[in-house]
């Protein structure tokens, strides 16, 4: 059996912001393993390079590796001309890129706030304007940012962070009122709680782990390769039609009560 052709993205770019490790790994690599040709992102060229081979030797897909800070407009659109150039024309944009920083908000400094917002919400502003540009000339193409439950819900010591992810939620449904008469579409992933690096200790957690079990109808941890489904929806022609939607992969936890 082959599958259905609307989800074919076979030899189209595509990039992944923060893809060295955790989520943005796993998308990248699922987006390789369906054919697509893959450009990952982050400030570790080291890190890049290792992740760059991993993915080629597992999926055989051709994989690329750019550093740059997605947080500074200057490099964004250095790096954007060079893919654009040595790669070719990007026709998927996934903004991944996100840090999370656990303290009550009394002791929240001014630096860590920024850092939060500028990293989880601007970034995606910054690579979403500079690749958009190209993608409305050739009126076509697919941005996905990636959210969080938290762009809905809030929880004790996390509030730039969910101040973050809910303004990426309504930056996502304003690039789609600006960019879809041109051609563009623009929606959302929105993660629940995923075994990864940065919720590592939340994971060791018993009390935390048990909690989730308990608050998730699915009882459990999400595997970050359960994102790729809906990456691959929302990156092919199947969603053709779907603009400005965030698609909640949570194990049902923003169902219930």
């Amino acid at each position: 059996m082959t599958s259905h052709p609307a989800f074919d993205i076979e030899n189209q770019i595509a990039l992944v912001t923060g893809s060295s490790r955790g989520i943005g790994f796993a998308l990248a690599e699922g987006l390789a393993q369906a054919g697509a040709v893959v450009v990952l992102n982050g400030r570790n060229s080291d890190a890049l390079e290792l992740a760059r081979k991993q993915i080629h030797e597992r999926t055989g897909a051709n994989v690329f590796a750019y550093a740059f800070d997605v947080t500074d407009a200057a490099q964004v659109a250095d790096a954007a001309a060079a893919i654009e150039k040595e790669v070719g024309p990007v026709r998927i944009l996934v903004n991944n890129t996100g840090v999370q920083h656990r303290s009550p908000l009394l002791e929240f400094s001014e630096d860590d706030f920024r850092r939060v917002l500028d990293t989880n919400l601007t970034s995606a502003f910054l690579v979403g304007r500079e690749f958009a540009r190209a993608m409305v000339q050739r009126g076509v193409g697919k941005i996905v940012n990636i959210c969080s439950i938290q762009s809905d819900l809030a929880r004790p010591g996390i509030a730039p962070y969910a101040a973050s992810k809910g303004g990426l939620k309504m930056l996502t449904r304003g690039m789609c009122a600006d960019w879809a008469p041109h051609g563009l579409c623009v929606n959302a992933i929105a993660p629940g709680y995923f075994d990864t690096e940065l919720t590592s200790a939340l994971v060791q957690d018993g009390d935390f782990s048990a909690w989730l079990a308990g608050r998730t109808p699915a009882g459990r941890w999400g595997r970050p390769d359960e994102l790729v489904g809906a990456l691959l929806f929302l990156a092919s022609g199947a969603s053709d039609f779907v603009n400005g939607q965030i698609l909640y992969v949570d194990g049902g936890m923003t169902a219930v009560v």
